[in-house]
């Protein structure tokens, strides 16, 4: 019960459409239809022979006690026998059909098994394929409005939620009925009265489920909310612990933890004491109609109404009877928590795709590489950050693009990259509007250097060719020397071997600055775009970086967000922004006569650092 609850707990919303959704659930499987059919069939033959083998069991001791009881009649008759009158030959036959039985309904339980898991996982396999495949067609606006952890719990816990009972549940449902069925059908055929008797512990038995599994469902959900505040606990404190050790939030933070600790110990003893009641409960239960039936039984024996091999099997069948309402109980929960993550899987499915938009207009001949051609947009459907903006940038000219923090800056990469589609107006690469070329044809023209680095667990030397798969190792190394990458790589043990863990933290953050950028070079694009790619390196590493972006710079186009306006006067171009508008644009010298908007920018930074 523990396990079924757990995992009802790790889904805790209910499917909204239940039918629609199991269907559409079952058509990912219909290529396997033969094989589930053929599951079924050895599930419903497993478990007829598992319910036949008490009844024919039960024969061989009703042979043994006829020929017992047949040869004490003898003995009393005053006969001499020297063995007593078993027909051992029956009993042998009857133990080798039993013993057959039980090795065919192992093989049957090994190859429906196997086949479900194969049908199974390659069902899974196939939704995983297509999430995945989704998650490319996306739009970032998705991205944007979704939580990673709610993305990655979709794709690995809804998954696994979604594998366990396709692979376990489907065939216990079909053998939970077939024994529930077949095992009344049997008590029925032995007697009435004893199947009355058992099926009077049928309402106690619903009564204690209904009881105590919904407290030990909420018990569970509790337990796994705890468990995971305190696992967010627990990561945000160990990747802070410097802060927190700098801060001297040692003693609060271990009260916190104390604190959701006990909760976790509170609601986790709540919840296995539950889990752990029902059980006993419903073996109370069952031994309570067993020691009824056997009652019962022994006097029907006794007044000769029934064999003694009858009450045995009996028996059985009331040991029996019970497991097949448990498990179609639990399963009910189970089926609704893998339903609701179907849902929760399809829904990400079913999220429009980004759309590669024929606006049908012939590529011209022009000198400009990029266009921005009266360009309207806005973030889903809100006011318009840009009206009607125009721009035109020659090939190997650089554009700033500079603001306050929030100004939206990054509104004009996410345009050039096709992350979102213009509004109104266009945005052409080479006289043609990028909405008639694939997403992927605009970007080979372009590689970005974020503000956040991210790096991927492997080498230096992988994480520099992710750029670029077809660089050469000497092309690598070149532009490592000119982001001034190979300088501290080189004082590594390892060198470019060196494997960077999960978070890179085995280097400093300006170092893994200095790989990205180092990396984008390796790409060697048309398109430099630089998002606040200085902003974590010291002054004179960035001096460096400058010195080697007017080499690598040069006959490049490139876009450049920074906040340093030092780094940017040089620009041909520079588009300033102010709370999500484009106010100015021109060169440095021109915004500064404008004394605008731009030159307040300039003062303030001047201004600051001069006080140091």
């Amino acid at each position: 019960m523990a396990a079924n609850d757990k995992k009802t707990a790790a889904t805790a919303q209910k499917p909204q459409n239940f039918w629609a959704t199991t269907l559409r659930l079952f058509s990912y499987m219909s290529n396997y239809a033969i094989t589930i059919i053929v599951v079924l069939v050895l599930a419903v033959g497993a478990t007829i022979f598992q319910i036949v083998t008490p009844k024919i069991l039960g024969e061989a001791t009703t042979v043994i006690f006829a020929g017992v009881t047949k040869g004490m009649k003898q003995q009393k008759a005053g006969m001499d026998i020297a063995n007593l009158p078993i027909d051992f030959d029956k009993v042998f036959h009857i133990l080798v059909v039993v013993a057959s039985m039980y090795v065919f309904a192992a093989i049957f339980n090994f190859l429906q098994q196997f086949l479900m898991t194969r049908a199974s996982q390659q069902t899974v396999y196939k939704l995983r394929r297509d999430l995945k495949y989704k998650m490319k067609l996306l739009p970032i606006s998705f991205y944007d409005t979704h939580d990673n952890g709610d993305i990655m719990s979709r794709a690995i816990n809804d998954m696994d939620n979604i594998a366990g009972t396709l692979q376990q549940s489907l065939t216990q449902v079909v053998t939970s009925l077939v024994l529930f069925v077949g095992t009344t059908w049997m008590m029925f055929s032995i007697s009435w009265q004893l199947t009355l008797i058992v099926f009077l512990t049928i309402p106690l038995s619903i009564f204690t489920l209904s009881l105590v599994a919904p407290k030990s469902q909420k018990a569970f959900a509790a337990q796994q909310k705890s468990l995971g505040l305190l696992n967010n606990q627990v990561e945000e404190n160990y990747a802070g612990h410097v802060v927190v050790k700098s801060f001297n939030h040692e003693a609060s933070t271990l009260a916190d933890f104390t604190a959701e600790n006990e909760r976790l110990y509170k609601s986790s003893l709540k919840a296995q004491l539950l889990s752990g009641l029902l059980m006993p409960l419903m073996t109370l239960i069952n031994n309570l109609g067993y020691v009824a039936v056997a009652v019962y039984g022994a006097i029907q024996v006794i007044n000769g109404r029934l064999p003694l091999g009858d009450i045995q099997a009996f028996l059985q069948y009331t040991q029996q009877f019970s497991q097949p309402i448990t498990q179609l109980t639990n399963l009910a929960n189970t089926i609704q928590a893998t339903v609701a993550s179907a849902e929760r899987i399809f829904a990400i499915l079913d999220e429009p795709e980004m759309t590669n938009t024929k606006v049908s207009i012939a590529k011209q001949e022009t000198a400009n590489l990029i266009e921005f051609d009266h360009v309207q947009f806005g973030y889903q459907g809100k006011d318009l950050l840009l009206r009607d903006y125009s721009l035109t940038v020659k090939p190997g000219e650089m554009v700033a693009i500079v603001g306050p923090t929030g100004a939206g800056k990054t509104t004009i990469i996410n345009l050039l990259e096709r992350f979102y589609d213009v509004f109104g107006g266009s945005i052409k690469l080479a006289g043609q509007d990028i909405r008639d070329l694939h997403r992927e044809q605009v970007r080979s023209h372009m590689a970005m250097v974020l503000q956040d680095t991210w790096l991927f667990t492997g080498s230096i030397y992988d994480n520099l060719k992710y750029g670029n798969e077809k660089a050469t190792k000497q092309q690598i190394i070149n532009a490592a020397k000119a982001a001034h990458v190979d300088d501290f790589v080189c004082q590594l043990p390892a060198g470019y071997a060196t494997i960077l863990n999960e978070e890179s933290s085995n280097i400093s953050q300006g170092q893994r600055q200095l790989l990205t950028i180092a990396r984008a070079f390796v790409a060697n694009p048309e398109i430099l775009i630089l998002d606040e790619a200085t902003s974590s390196v010291d002054t004179r590493t960035e001096l460096q970086i400058q010195q080697a972006m007017t080499k690598l710079l040069n006959g490049r186009t490139s876009f450049v967000i920074a906040h340093r306006l030092s780094t940017i006067q040089n620009a041909d171009k520079i588009i300033v922004m102010q709370q999500g508008s484009i106010v100015e644009t021109g060169k440095h010298q021109e915004l500064l006569a404008q004394n605008g908007f731009y030159a307040e920018l300039y003062n303030a930074q001047f201004a600051e650092q001069g006080q140091f």
